[in-house]
């Protein structure tokens, strides 16, 4: 049984752990924001910049140069806006799942506690009651480690997807440029 005290820290554990992820998640959206404004910022002085230049063209053949030109560095920063956000996204998770796995790991050894106390005082004649409890203990903690394993793996095939697909996406779209200057 826990005491009081060991309730009230419990408790105070708790809400230190979710007022440390609210203030991750609020970072998380800070950056976010920050992202987002210079983007706006940066998108309305190039359309001022590209208002310009296509009031100073003075024939069709210079606002297909004029077009082509824009082309490129448009894909380039949406790739590049759309790594920022990854990158957020995925530093925020990492966060996340670090104080995760730490109360998962302290949650165990709680239960391991209690449970290696309720065997020390387990009446005689139940130790397949106590192995099969060890063994459960055994197999869940196998599981967790097994899936946890598999969805690191999973992020880091997501991230080489995510970077393969951005690449490509960026060579096409210099390579459609290329073809439309010449």
């Amino acid at each position: 049984m826990m005491t009081a005290e060991q309730v009230v820290a419990a408790h105070k554990a708790n809400v230190e752990t979710l007022f440390g992820l609210t203030n991750k998640a609020f970072e998380g959206v800070e950056k976010l924001v920050e992202l987002n404004l210079q983007v706006a910022k940066t998108a309305l002085e190039e359309a001022a910049d590209n208002a310009r230049a296509a009031m100073s063209v003075k024939d069709a053949q210079e606002l297909m140069a004029l077009q082509a030109s824009m082309l490129q560095p448009a894909a380039e920063k949406a790739a590049s806006y759309s790594r920022h956000l990854y990158d957020i996204a995925a530093a925020t998770q990492a966060e996340v799942s670090k104080v995760a796995e730490a109360q998962f790991a302290d949650a165990q050894k709680s239960f391991a506690s209690t449970v290696d106390a309720a065997m020390k005082n387990a009446p005689a004649g139940s130790e397949n009651a106590v192995a099969l409890v060890k063994s459960a203990m055994a197999a869940a903690n196998n599981a967790y480690e097994s899936v946890s394993k598999a969805a690191k793996q999973a992020a880091d095939v997501a991230e080489a997807n995510f970077t393969a697909v951005t690449n490509t996406a960026v060579k096409a779209t210099q390579t459609a440029a290329k073809a439309k200057r010449a």
